[in-house]
């Protein structure tokens, strides 16, 4: 295929875990990054120029430890490919060490764009596995490149994955309720256990198979009992300031459930649409109390995941 000049990669927010489904399921979100790749000429004396504008532009870097950069230069070595002088802008909506995937964002949009402008040698697949291998887990990069809601296996010993779609029922709407601080990955994963009992992973196992079901059905009682986690959140609430008390205004308001997004801090709280403005409200509210101001909204799923304009 001919060589593209310039492309634009636009990347969903995800929020990963669901409550049991830790490192395995996540979901795309209607809140985007937008990631545009210009070619420079050969000739250019930069061979790298990232501009950032948007929300925490300011945080993001714009040297060559860029993690979008660093994505784009590692489908280059994947083609035994130099990487060619680059231009990339990146429009920044989804908030930095959030729990809401902008890191997936960023590798995404990063080996979406070079694949683009190489010419698409690698298939979905392939794009879809090198991402994984960058994460480290498939919970947040999978949704983020494919859209929906999407359960992630290995499958043992080739080291590839197996990658369903869960159906999400219409009347289940997201609440996200993203707080003014930040928490990062490495922090959150610090705190949990090197092992778990086989209590807690039958229990868990139960309770994502129950997941899948009470997400494809609309069962709110299902939906209830699955959101019930024993392999991070016990350990990860304490890291979250208010916790308790914006699960329980969240569940007073007709939230079928509260679970950290990602890594957290942002808390999703799942609910139907008669109840989605309730649970907003008394999220925020119950989080002021402690001091913390947080956007809440409910979101929509993101259907598309990362999608190609040129």
């Amino acid at each position: 295929m001919p060589e593209t000049s310039t492309v634009t990669v636009t990347v969903p927010a995800t929020t990963a875990n669901l409550g049991p489904g830790f490192d395995c399921i996540g979901a795309a979100l209607s809140l985007y990054n937008r990631f545009q790749f210009s070619r420079l000429e050969p000739s250019a004396t930069e061979k790298l120029k990232i501009t950032v504008t948007g929300k925490e532009a300011a945080k993001v870097k714009t040297d060559d430890s860029n993690l979008a950069y660093l994505a784009f230069v590692k489908l280059y070595d994947r083609l035994q490919q130099s990487p060619p002088p680059v231009a990339i802008h990146i429009d920044m909506q989804v908030p930095l060490a959030r729990g809401l995937g902008s890191s997936a964002t960023a590798i995404i949009g990063g080996l979406v764009g070079a694949n683009e402008l190489a010419g698409k040698p690698l298939s979905q697949v392939e794009v879809m596995q090198l991402a994984i291998e960058l994460e480290g887990h498939p919970d947040n990069v999978v949704p983020a490149l494919l859209g929906g809601c999407r359960l992630a296996a290995s499958n043992t010993p080739s080291g590839s994955w197996e990658i369903c779609d869960i159906p999400w029922h219409p009347n289940i709407v997201p609440v996200v309720a993203i707080p003014d601080f930040e928490l990062s990955t490495a922090e959150a994963r610090k705190v949990l256990p090197a092992d778990y009992s086989k209590a807690d992973a039958i229990f868990n196992a139960a309770h994502l198979g129950l997941l899948v079901r009470a997400l494809e059905t609309g069962n709110e009682n299902w939906l209830r009992c699955a959101l019930q986690d024993k392999i991070h959140q016990p350990y990860r609430q304490s890291l979250i300031r208010g916790y308790e008390a914006v699960q329980q205004a969240a569940l007073n308001a007709g939230a079928c459930g509260m679970v950290i997004s990602g890594a957290g801090p942002t808390l999703l709280a799942l609910t139907d649409v008669t109840n989605a403005d309730a649970v907003e409200k008394a999220m925020a509210a119950a989080w002021m109390e402690f001091g913390v101001k947080a956007e809440v909204r409910a979101i929509a799923l993101d259907t598309q995941g990362a999608q190609v304009s040129l």
